[in-house]
């Protein structure tokens, strides 16, 4: 099931949505490591399909919602071989991180979109807490960073897609495990707050409303 939607994925990402990926060759030294990635969520499909061919299709995990599990397709047939349900108590959540400390050390590559939901086309960063960086830090494991960005193409509405990838950033072990775990949450917001800034299109425009409205 991997290897085909690995096949899917690579027809998806670049042949219909034509995905350009700048900073892919950062990755190559930790590609028999396991390490995290850190990325806003844009995109419903994309952002499930990219990582394969990204990150390795052997290798590959995803750190997601258990509501995701309830998407057509999805949810049915990827997210079973390689995602990894957010705990919803803290028994769950202790499950997660013993899960996902053994992956790491068999060189998994585990994706996490702390934003939580996906906000099609957005093109700012949203805020996300710092206990999503206890991962990396209790596996001791290197973090990189993917931001998908969006740009106006000459001809038709829909943007160009450019994703960058950035890093790797490392656990700082001099500090506490809180510390640790508030360095890289800056750390990768930054990082992805100045990757952001290369969009320069929006598809769709979001608007705060007031309660009540």
């Amino acid at each position: 099931m991997r290897f085909l939607a690995a096949g899917f994925a690579y027809l998806f990402t670049y042949g219909i949505m034509h995905v350009k990926v700048i900073g892919k060759d950062k990755l190559s030294k930790y590609k028999n490591e396991g390490y995290f990635i850190y990325g806003n969520h844009t995109q419903m499909v994309n952002d499930v399909f990219m990582p394969l061919t990204l990150f390795g299709w052997k290798n590959y995990y995803a750190i997601a919602n258990q509501a995701n599990w309830g998407i057509p397709v999805i949810g049915k047939t990827l997210l079973p071989y390689g995602g990894l349900p957010v705990g919803k108590n803290i028994k769950q959540a202790i499950k997660l991180l013993k899960a996902v400390k053994t992956l790491t050390k068999e060189n998994a590559h585990i994706v996490i979109y702390p934003e939580a939901h996906v906000w099609p086309y957005y093109t700012s960063i949203r805020s996300f807490p710092e206990t999503s960086f206890n991962f990396p830090v209790q596996a001791n494991k290197a973090s990189f960073v993917m931001t998908t960005t969006y740009q106006k193409r000459k001809f038709g509405k829909h943007p160009k897609i450019t994703v960058y990838i950035d890093g790797p950033f490392f656990p700082d072990s001099t500090l506490t495990k809180k510390e640790q775990q508030k360095k890289l949450h800056d750390q990768v917001f930054e990082q992805l707050k100045k990757r952001s800034k290369n969009s320069d299109y929006q598809y769709y425009h979001y608007q705060k409303r007031e309660i009540g409205d």
